[in-house]
């Protein structure tokens, strides 16, 4: 789906056009924290689209398996571009100032069309600095505000919603299992917990499966 769409109010649906995307900055503050929560997003993205993949922690093993994801999970045609960064996992908040010297130098390759970034309500830590970071550093640009499921229960009300086919929704959980091996061992990482979540949020924009993201600031252009 090249949509992205929005409800206004009941019955209403605004929607805003992934095809036109030509550059995207894509933030993560751990390793699979992209494409849990985006990679419905990252699949459907055009052909020629330029991303910067911006990871703030990570072994390398850990490293690797991103990279080969976000290459799976992304066209061929697409520019890929990595930074990766390990600072340490769960700790993000006592690195403040490096944690905003990586999202400033991501900021400062360019205005991008879309940034993705966690939600600001994201209960991890880690996340929630990122969220921060992102508002402040990108302020030109559309940041979508994305949820991943976790044991802590921070899913909450979203506003915009990335329509996804069945053949999509499944497509991103077989690259999930494929690509992060390290992760299959945790009692939540299954198929239920992402369709499950995919499918509530596609009920929600009519819609088989969906993923859901925040925007906390948007200027219409006309």
């Amino acid at each position: 789906m090249d949509a992205v769409g929005h409800h206004a109010g009941p019955g209403v649906v605004i929607g805003f056009n992934l095809a036109g995307v030509r550059s995207v900055v894509a933030l993560g503050a751990h390793p699979d924290d992209i494409e849990i929560a985006a990679g419905g997003l990252l699949l459907s993205l055009p052909a020629g689209v330029t991303v910067d993949y911006v990871l703030a922690t990570g072994a390398p093993t850990r490293q690797a398996e991103a990279r080969a994801a976000a290459s799976a999970f992304l066209s061929q045609a697409a520019a890929l571009n990595f930074h990766l960064h390990a600072l340490p996992d769960g700790r993000l908040p006592a690195h403040w100032n490096e944690t905003k010297e990586i999202v400033e130098a991501a900021a400062s390759l360019g205005v991008p069309d879309l940034v993705l970034a966690p939600a600001t309500d994201d209960a991890h830590q880690d996340h929630r600095l990122l969220a921060t970071l992102a508002s402040t550093a990108f302020r030109n640009s559309l940041v979508l505000h994305y949820e991943i499921p976790k044991w802590d229960g921070d899913l909450g009300r979203r506003n915009i919603y990335v329509p996804l086919t069945p053949d999509q929704g499944r497509r991103k959980v077989a690259l999930l299992h494929e690509h992060f091996p390290s992760q299959k061992a945790r009692d939540w990482w299954d198929d239920e917990v992402f369709l499950g979540l995919a499918r509530i949020r596609g009920m929600e924009c009519r819609s088989h499966y969906a993923e859901a993201y925040t925007v906390t600031k948007a200027v219409l252009a006309f």
